[in-house]
């Protein structure tokens, strides 16, 4: 690694995320390079590429991650709506891909949203079903709350299904997440004994983050794409944790 790929490192992690124009003019070569460079550094998970930008893989910002693979996300959030019925009440936790998730459910009158960010309310103000907002302490950065506040409010709510956003999984440890808080609210929602998703990307397995999810209950579903392997798809299955692989989006001709 040279100098100027640190030098992208340290401006990625330091501003959150930033373009590739911008990164052209610092380091001072063609923004060719640039992507290059990006496309090395993302193969290598020091960053992830946006269009037209690089964002910190320590990123907390919904609005920046919800561009990152968006049209994979979006055949996700779609999939995963297809679980809910007329008249549930869901819980969906923070993220880009539950974002998502909440704008396909939201033009349902007889459905009752659950959340503990208030990225998803702000996202729905204009939406057909009700919103119940959680209290706690506010993350500022992932536009969501945690605590003991939050904890109890989990307990005095009921809901039908719970959709959760993963950091990671692996064999040996299971599910996984990067902050501590969060984790502690997922864990809460587990708790409850409910039909719970776990939806997430392919990319997420086989890494292993700080902090266990689901340690005392398995996930029911897992809704992924077609990057999970054959191996962990069998293992989760073992683990009676049932796995739904969404479709590839067919190639369009010519």
């Amino acid at each position: 690694m040279n100098a100027r790929q640190l030098m992208i490192i340290q401006l990625v992690n330091e501003r959150g995320s930033i373009s590739v124009g911008e990164l052209a003019k610092i380091t001072e070569v063609s923004e060719v390079t640039v992507r290059q460079d990006l496309n090395m550094l993302e193969k290598a998970s020091y960053l992830k590429r946006i269009h037209g930008a690089a964002v910190s893989t320590e990123s907390d910002d919904v609005q920046a991650r919800m561009h990152a693979r968006f049209p994979l996300k979006q055949d996700l959030a779609e999939y995963a709506a297809s679980f809910v019925k007329e008249g549930e009440s869901v819980f969906i936790e923070g993220g880009s891909t539950n974002a998502l998730l909440a704008r396909f459910l939201s033009n349902n009158k007889d459905i009752t949203i659950v959340t503990v960010s208030h990225y998803i309310a702000s996202l729905l103000k204009e939406s057909q079903c009700e919103i119940i907002v959680l209290g706690g302490l506010y993350q500022k950065s992932s536009e969501s709350v945690v605590g003991p506040l939050t904890r109890s409010c989990i307990q005095q709510v009921h809901f039908q299904k719970a959709f959760i956003g993963i950091d990671g999984w692996h064999p040996d440890t299971g599910f996984t997440g990067k902050n501590m808080l969060r984790c502690d609210i997922v864990n809460a929602v587990m708790d409850k004994g409910v039909e719970t998703f776990a939806l997430t990307d392919s990319s997420k397995f086989g890494h292993i983050h700080p902090y266990p999810i689901s340690h005392s209950h398995h996930f029911s579903h897992v809704i992924t794409d077609s990057g999970l392997s054959a191996e962990y798809q069998a293992i989760l299955e073992q683990r009676d944790t049932r796995v739904h692989i969404v479709p590839d989006r067919p190639l369009k001709a010519g």
